[in-house]
C-alpha cells in the first residue's frame, strides 16, 4: 500500500483489479473541504487514460512490476515463445501482451518486458530497428521532384513506404514508434 500523498509519475497501481500507471498527479486543496489528489492514470493492458480523484492520504495498492530482458525464440500457434537469457526459462506470451511490437519481432531479438505476477503485461522495443526488405517494386525514373516513395514489405510482414532507390534484399532502419523508414542500414 502507498499513500496518495506519495504518488510519483510512472508508478503502477492496482485499482479495481486493473493495472494502472500514474501519468500525472496533482495535489489540490480547494477553498473548503479536505485536500484531494487528482490523477491521470493509464491502463497498462489497454492504454486507455482515465482521470481519477483520491482523498489526500488515502491508501492505494501498489503493483510490484518486474522488468526483464527476454529473447524472442519463435511463434507457436498464436503464442510467442520467449526465453530468459540468464536462467534459460521459457515462457509463452499471447499476442495481446506483445501488442504492436509483433510487427517488428524477428527470431533471436532481445526485448524488454514488464511482468506482473509472472505474466507479461508490456513490451518495450528500441526506438529503431534494422530489418530486411523482402518485396518491393523496382525503382523507376520519372516524376521525382518531390520525395517519391513506394510500398515495401519487410521480413516481418510489415508494409512501409520507402524511397524509390531501395531494392529487395537491402536492410533498412525503421522507426518502431511510427513505422516509418529512417535510412539504409
Amino acid at each position: 500500500m502507498v499513500s496518495t500523498n506519495n504518488l510519483k509519475n510512472g508508478m503502477t497501481l492496482l485499482i479495481d483489479g486493473k493495472l494502472q500507471q500514474v501519468v500525472d498527479w496533482n495535489h489540490y486543496k480547494p477553498g473548503k473541504g479536505g485536500a484531494v489528489v487528482r490523477t491521470k492514470l493509464k491502463e497498462v493492458e489497454t492504454g486507455k487514460v482515465v482521470d481519477k480523484t483520491f482523498r489526500a492520504g488515502e491508501d492505494v495498492e501498489q503493483a510490484m512490476m518486474e522488468k526483464k530482458t527476454l529473447q524472442f525464440l519463435y511463434r507457436e500457434g498464436d503464442d510467442y515463445v520467449l526465453m530468459d537469457t540468464t536462467t534459460y526459462d521459457q515462457m509463452h506470451a499471447d499476442p495481446a501482451a506483445i501488442g504492436e511490437a509483433s510487427a517488428y519481432l524477428v527470431e533471436a531479438d532481445e526485448l524488454g518486458v514488464t511482468l506482473y505476477q509472472g505474466r507479461i503485461v508490456g513490451v518495450e522495443l528500441p526506438a529503431s530497428k534494422e530489418l530486411t526488405i523482402t518485396e518491393t517494386d523496382p525503382g523507376f525514373a520519372g516524376n521525382t521532384a518531390t520525395s517519391a516513395t513506394k510500398p515495401a514489405t519487410l521480413e516481418t510482414g510489415l508494409e512501409i513506404q520507402v524511397p524509390l532507390f531501395i531494392e529487395p534484399g537491402e536492410r533498412v532502419k525503421v522507426d518502431t514508434r511510427s513505422g516509418s523508414y529512417i535510412s539504409r542500414a
